[in-house]
């Protein structure tokens, strides 16, 4: 039987049986969630062989037993044990939320080690985080490059197309239409960002509004639909990949619902207190369960995006269909992984389509080509 064993044991046991430093090592943190063992599952399908870790080692036992993978338990609050093992590691692949209590801590150790990272993460102030280590991360030669998944690659890859389409565009306008169940770590996300409030971009700084403030009726591929403002990773990404200073991101809503959040507004004290975070994060992991492979298969995720010019009357609109969340996540973090193995220019903090280009979300499955024209 494979138990997980500690950091120490790990490294130690890795160089006895001849791994050198130099061979590519993979690390996925938090493969025992339900996104990072769908990634740990694919790695293995396409013949890589990561190291699973996280902060539990009798989560991390049955994978690492069926996968016939090495499993290491290790805490992100013990800092030298964990950038003395990454120093082995090449990419860490980071799947373990909340992404707002352990991006930094992981971000801080693969600077000191030496190691790539990326994350899987949708909240917009890890995508802050990175880019204000952007200096450290490039004076250390490795890359920072949160947000490998359904978060952001696809609204990141689009908007990078569109601004090409017009380089001095000032409004960038973004959203997605999907029918694709929550994992419980999205949906513990989206509880953290109830208290807050929504997100924009305007002239260049972002500016929180009232859930349910901005709506509008969008056609985000397969007919028109209202649709309501949220905070988005790309109100922060979006500006890195292209600087266009005003951006929204939308997703379609029912009116009714609209309404809902915005009665929720006058209560957002109350939504930021711990324990009612606490109390609600408690639901999610009673009644949440990821989508089957099944239902997985069966979801599409219509994308699209708005760029204009107002004072010279410049208008783009642009679309691509990926694959449902999950299976946009699962492949473009491989994707990434595989980029970063090979990669051999300046560290630093990118966004993915700043990493791999814009053409990254059309080379994953279930993706189609981004389409871009005046409607």
């Amino acid at each position: 039987m494979r138990h997980p064993i500690s950091a120490t044991e790990s490294t130690a046991n890795f160089k006895k049986q001849g791994h050198s430093v130099n061979k590519k090592r993979i690390m996925i943190y938090g493969a025992n969630g339900y996104t990072g063992e769908l990634i740990a599952r694919e790695a293995v399908a396409k013949g890589y062989r990561p190291i699973l870790a996280g902060r539990n080692a009798k989560k991390l036992q049955p994978l690492a037993e069926e996968l016939d993978l090495p499993a290491m338990a290790i805490g992100l609050d013990a800092t030298e044990t964990l950038e003395r093992t990454l120093r082995d590691i090449d990419v860490v692949i980071h799947c373990a939320g909340p992404f707002s209590a352990t991006a930094e801590p992981m971000m801080r150790a693969c600077i000191n080690a030496g190691t790539h990272y990326q994350d899987i993460t949708g909240e917009m102030e890890v995508y802050r985080a990175a880019h204000a280590m952007h200096a450290e991360a490039k004076g250390a030669g490795i890359v920072l490059c949160p947000g490998t998944g359904f978060d952001v690659i696809p609204t990141d890859c689009l908007a990078a197309a569109l601004h090409k389409a017009i380089p001095s565009a000032t409004h960038l306008t973004l959203g997605f239409d999907s029918n694709s169940a929550m994992s419980p770590g999205t949906a513990k996300t989206s509880i953290e960002s109830l208290g807050v409030g929504g997100a924009v971009r305007r002239n260049g700084k972002i500016e929180i509004i009232g859930h349910g403030e901005l709506t509008r009726q969008i056609n985000f591929g397969r007919g028109e639909k209202f649709a309501v403002a949220i905070p988005w990773g790309d109100v922060a990404t979006a500006y890195y990949s292209t600087e266009i200073p005003n951006i929204e991101v939308y997703i379609p809503m029912s009116p009714r619902r609209a309404k809902k959040m915005k009665r929720m507004n006058s209560f957002r004290w109350l939504l930021r207190m711990q324990w009612v975070q606490n109390w609600l994060k408690g639901k999610v992991d009673k009644s949440v369960r990821g989508p089957s492979e099944e239902k997985r298969s069966e979801q599409q995720t219509w994308v699209w995006g708005e760029v204009r010019n107002d004072r010279r009357g410049e208008r783009k609109i642009g679309r691509v269909v990926t694959a449902n969340g999950y299976d946009v996540t699962v492949h473009g973090s491989l994707a990434v992984m595989e980029f970063l193995l090979d990669y051999k220019g300046n560290g630093g903090y990118f966004t993915p389509s700043k990493l791999c280009g814009s053409e990254l979300v059309e080379r994953l499955p279930g993706s189609g080509t981004i389409k871009i024209g005046i409607d």
